[in-house]
């Protein structure tokens, strides 16, 4: 079983319930994006840029079974 942070757990069920959600990259330095990029690191979600200084967020197969 994966360890799962408290805040890595709260961002990977708000996409388990929310889907794909869109994250402003104006704090890069923030408790959310550090948490993205563990997530991240971990592959449990992907980033993608949708347009300039905003990246869509989603949950991956291993970030599901992770909540599970």
């Amino acid at each position: 079983m994966a360890d799962v942070l408290p805040q890595q757990r709260l961002l990977l069920e708000i996409l388990v319930m929310s889907g794909d959600v869109a994250v402003n990259e104006g704090d890069g330095d923030s408790l959310l994006w550090r948490t993205i990029k563990e997530c991240d690191e971990k592959r449990w979600l992907k980033r993608r840029t949708v347009s300039q200084g905003f990246h869509g967020i989603s949950i991956t197969d291993p970030g599901r079974t992770a909540v599970s």
